[in-house]
């Protein structure tokens, strides 16, 4: 027979376990609601919630942080797009292709050393989300007029990756501005 400590002991242990138990699935259900429901308003949905659900978001994330790592999936694709793009310049030995790969070396340097990073700072440190979205706006535009124009009628090695980084700069610049509107209703 147990005693009365015993008793509490194992009834507190049980109320406890159950209570986790319930909690888990919500928790671990929220940032998916949370993806879903961000996602459906940005231009690539699938995009969107593929690189939200791949990230490491708590719990408890919220459009700032759902925003932040999307400006730091941006950062990183741009950047290994741009490594790419280096390792194709330094192994080509056509000076026309050189050339042309360095007008496009020549557009992702800034994005990946100073906009993209202004944008994630201006998000992080500050929610200042219109002048990140004034930083993912100019990085768009910087490669709408993208290097994959340089290669002209010929395919471009690189149209994959870019299309890619604009896909994601479009996704980045819906979620911004979802912040934007959040912070107006607030």
């Amino acid at each position: 027979m147990m005693s009365g400590r015993s008793t509490t002991f194992v009834s507190c242990f049980a109320f406890v376990t159950i209570i986790l138990l319930v909690s888990i699935p919500f928790s671990q259900s929220q940032p998916s609601a949370l993806i879903d429901q961000i996602c459906k308003k940005t231009p690539y949905y699938d995009l969107c919630s593929s690189t939200l659900k791949s990230s490491t978001l708590s719990p408890n994330a919220d459009l700032k942080e759902a925003a932040q790592v999307m400006v730091n999936d941006i950062l990183a694709k741009a950047s290994d797009t741009l490594n790419f793009i280096q390792g194709l310049v330094q192994s080509t030995k056509d000076p026309i292709l050189q050339r042309k790969l360095g007008v496009c070396a020549e557009e992702y340097v800034p994005i990946v050393k100073y906009t993209l990073p202004q944008a994630a700072a201006a998000i992080m440190n500050k929610k200042d989300f219109k002048f990140a979205s004034y930083s993912v706006s100019k990085a768009l535009k910087d490669l709408s007029t993208s290097c994959d124009k340089n290669f002209g009628s010929a395919q471009s090695q690189l149209g994959d990756r870019n299309s890619n980084v604009e896909k994601l700069l479009q996704v980045g610049q819906a979620i911004i501005q979802q912040g934007i509107q959040m912070v107006l209703i607030l």
